[in-house]
């Protein structure tokens, strides 16, 4: 025991692979951007070309490839599952965990550092994304440690009181590479989140150059050759196609909404408050003035501030509306959380009943959803008839078994909720705070194991069986009138040897060399009905299942 409380590195790893690892598998991958990724990793293997991301053996310029060779290696040690592809955002949670921990002993101790662990491990989204196979979480830590080391370097350059051992330009140059990485995660999104948030700062900071001009070409140049450990030699091998058509992608995204993911201009602050509740409720007293104890401790929260709402305003101004775009200001969040539960400890401030009430209100609401949600389910068909939508009828049909005990993941939550409110209230603020994170950390443990399957069920489990059952299947799968990856990913399509086969309409009224399935959706009757040549196999869950004979017919 000894050994472990002076290895607090170690005891935060161990809770790391506790909460990320297990059940990585235990769901199939969501559509759409789960399965995408995890399709791009395959095909780079099946092509055995790792510089240029395919989907369904296409050119896919959506992203840059860091991400896709992570899940590469993990699929080399595992194979190409769901475990394999989820497992690098495992490994993103538990660097994280020590990441933030490290920076939050080096501002304000080891108790601080071990509370931010805490606010980031029992925080609703920031945890459960760490299980899911998407790219965001290697994107944001990578934007943040750039974003740290440039701090460090102006807290080095400018003389602030906290213990900084390496040089000026060591930080810039760090800095610059994690800049890279980043770019090379998701594009150069990475570095207008950087660029406005040291702007900002910079506005804040009456114009005044805390930077000098030499350091930041040193930033940018290390940055650009990490990059070109891509772009450059895509380019060279390729010429410039590639890389424009991945530009103009990134100019759409910002400018007009992507497939339908559209939302109010609220939309962020409601996904940030909720998805990272406790954190979310438990920073608000910090966004107001409070006492601080050192120069460094005040310009890390000004930092954090700042990056808090460059994220929510740039991302509420984007016209693509999904959950994770908004994901970076975790960090934030997360840190301002902490910093108040510190500045609790520290005697600084007292809890305030609106917090109370706030974080009573939303965790006995997430709470009555777990518990009532296993009786709703097992009632479901009871209320298709009042459902207009036909798929969602469909989806409703699903066989899936709910004992009722699965709502004990909700009292679980909501006993933890009561009781850390009633420590807070008390002044046994430590206390209540384990409780209070651990409550949030272990409903997304215990979901992800027991609900989440269950839930997968309803939304794609008869299209992810159909398609599972096509491997090996030497024909065609083809999705009609929905954007899917699932048949590319579970059909473990190999790469077509007849370049006819990537037209539709080929599939549907051409001269096809092997049989044809089609999948698509009660509600789109126009897209299969009147196609002669197709026969329905069977429908399922607001599935419908098609076949076509090969040849004409």
């Amino acid at each position: 025991m000894d050994f472990l409380s002076k290895n607090k590195f170690l005891l935060i790893s161990i809770l790391g692979v506790i909460l990320f690892v297990p059940f990585l598998g235990n769901v199939h991958l969501f559509d759409w951007d789960e399965i995408n990724f995890a399709e791009c990793a395959r095909e780079m293997m099946l092509t055995g070309d790792y510089l240029r991301a395919y989907m369904d053996y296409q050119p896919f310029w959506e992203k840059p490839p860091l991400f896709f060779w992570m899940q590469i290696g993990a699929m080399k040690l595992f194979g190409v599952n769901e475990f394999a592809a989820r497992f690098p955002n495992a490994i993103c949670g538990i660097t994280t965990l020590l990441v933030v921990f490290a920076i939050g002993k080096k501002l304000l101790g080891e108790r601080f550092g071990l509370l931010w662990v805490l606010a980031f491990a029992g925080s609703l989204f920031p945890n459960m994304y760490f299980k899911s196979g998407i790219i965001d979480p290697w994107f944001n830590l990578f934007i943040f440690l750039s974003l740290y080391f440039f701090i460090l370097y102006h807290w080095k350059r400018n003389g602030y009181d906290i213990s900084i051992t390496k040089g000026k330009l060591f930080y810039a140059f760090i800095s610059g590479v994690f800049m890279g990485l980043a770019i090379l995660t998701k594009g150069p999104v990475a570095f207008l989140i950087f660029a406005l948030t040291a702007g900002s700062y910079w506005i804040y900071n009456r114009l005044r150059f805390y930077f000098s001009i030499s350091h930041v070409i040193v930033f940018l140049i290390s940055a650009f050759v990490v990059t070109l450990f891509w772009y450059g030699i895509e380019t060279i091998r390729n010429g410039p196609w590639f890389i424009t058509e991945f530009v103009v992608y990134q100019i759409r995204l910002f400018s007009t909404h992507d497939a339908g993911q559209e939302g109010f201009l609220g939309y962020h602050f409601v996904v940030i408050l909720i998805g990272c509740f406790p954190s979310s409720v438990l920073a608000i007293p910090s966004f107001f003035k409070n006492d601080v104890s050192g120069k460094f401790e005040k310009d890390f929260k000004i930092w954090m501030l700042i990056l808090f709402w460059v994220v929510l305003i740039l991302f509420s101004i984007v016209h693509t509306k999904i959950i994770h775009y908004s994901s970076m200001a975790w960090f934030p969040v997360t840190f301002l959380g902490a910093y108040f539960i510190h500045n609790l400890l520290e005697k600084r401030l007292t809890w305030k009943l609106y917090v109370s009430l706030t974080v009573g209100t939303i965790g006995y609401f997430i709470a009555f959803l777990f518990i009532v949600f296993p009786f709703f389910a097992m009632n479901i068909k009871k209320l298709i008839p009042y459902v207009n939508d036909s798929f969602a009828k469909g989806n409703m049909e699903a066989e899936v078994n709910w004992s009722g005990f699965e709502c004990l993941i909700g009292f679980f939550l909501a006993v933890l909720v009561f009781f850390s409110l009633k420590w807070f209230q008390k002044g046994q603020i430590l206390k209540a705070a384990v409780a209070l994170f651990s409550g949030t950390g272990l409903t997304i443990f215990f979901a992800a194991y027991i609900v989440a399957p269950k839930i997968e069920r309803y939304s794609q489990g008869a299209a992810i069986d159909f398609y599972k059952a096509k491997v090996g299947e030497d024909c065609y799968v083809q999705v009609l009138g929905f954007k899917s990856y699932a048949h590319l990913f579970y059909t473990q399509k190999p790469k077509p040897t007849n370049e006819k086969s990537f037209d539709v309409n080929w599939l549907l009224n051409g001269d096809i060399d092997k049989p044809a399935y089609f999948i698509s959706k009660i509600d789109r009757p126009e897209e299969y009905e009147n196609h002669v040549n197709l026969k329905e196999i069977y429908r399922k869950n607001g599935f419908v299942f098609l076949k076509r004979e090969k040849g004409y017919q």
